[in-house]
This record gives structure tokens, C-alpha cells and sequence, in this order.
């Protein structure tokens, strides 16, 4: 299986990093792990709406430019819905199982992701209803990822 992770913006605090590090480590037992960053729009606090969506399209743009064909497109939106970690394992498992073989996650910057990106999408997944730092959630993405294969494989995993 392949998993592609296209997040907006770079990973700046250390503790994030050397996660994302270890978590990519240990999935590399189930996966071919790729993560792809992108390069955020400057955006001010005092953007107005028209200005807003001008940086979520041109971070869209390059979203979309670095998607691989035939993959199935999970994008991470607040309106998305809701599942639980052993629903993420057996919806992961299903898309294995009829076929898929490479599913790709995408985390938008911090003024979340294009319309264009989100009709591309084949699922929209929200972790919650609370808002948390784009960084940081491609941390708690790996994590909630080799969650799931511990998951599928019947290993354990603390709940």
C-alpha cells in the first residue's frame, strides 16, 4: 500500500519533526510512506474574504499538481465527517481490499483547502470539531494512520 501525505507549509518545531520521523518509521513496516510539502501563501491576519480564497487557490494549485493519478483522495476538512480510529482502519482496509492501492491525504494551510480540492476529493475526514494547528495535525494524521494498521493486522495498539 501506498500513502501519500500532501500537507501546505513546513514542519518548524523540532518535536513535530522527530514524530513525524518516528511515526514514519514505524509504518514503514506496513506502507510506502510519501510526504509531500507545499509551500504556503503569506496570508495576514486582516485578509478579507476575496483575498482568503486567492491563497487557498494558489495553494490548491499546487495541491492538485502533486496528486498521483489514480489514487483515492482523502482530504482532512472540519466539515468532514467524523469517524472513529477503528472506522479510519476499516474504511483504509476496504479501499485495500477492492483494489486501491494508493490513498493520499491532504492537509490544507491555515485558511484550509480550495473548493477545487475538495470536489478532487473521493472522502473529506475532520478529526474534530476543534481547530488545530496544520502542522501539528500531520503529526496526529501518522499517528491515527499506523493506528489503523495496527488495527487491521489485529496487533496491539493502546486505546
Amino acid at each position: 500500500m501506498n500513502i501519500t501525505i500532501i500537507a501546505v507549509g513546513k514542519i518548524k518545531e523540532k518535536y513535530q519533526q522527530e514524530g513525524i520521523k518516528e511515526f514514519a518509521k514505524r509504518l514503514s513496516k506496513y506502507c510506502t510512506l510519501k510526504i509531500i510539502e507545499i509551500d504556503d501563501e503569506r496570508a495576514p491576519e486582516d485578509l478579507s474574504s476575496k483575498e482568503m480564497e486567492i491563497v487557498k487557490r494558489k495553494e490548491g494549485e499546487r495541491i492538485t499538481s502533486k496528486i498521483p493519478q489514480n489514487s483515492f483522495i482523502i482530504s482532512l476538512e472540519i466539515m468532514g465527517k467524523q469517524i472513529s480510529s477503528v472506522e479510519l482502519s476499516e474504511k483504509m482496509e476496504a479501499l485495500m481490499n477492492n483494489g486501491a492501492n494508493h490513498i493520499v491525504f491532504i492537509i490544507g494551510g491555515s485558511l484550509g483547502l480550495s473548493d477545487d480540492v475538495i470536489k478532487k476529493s473521493d472522502y473529506s475526514l475532520s478529526f474534530s470539531k476543534m481547530t488545530f494547528p496544520h502542522q501539528l495535525m500531520r503529526l496526529i494524521l501518522l499517528e491515527q494512520i499506523y493506528r489503523s494498521f495496527r488495527i487491521m493486522k489485529g496487533e496491539p495498539y493502546h486505546k
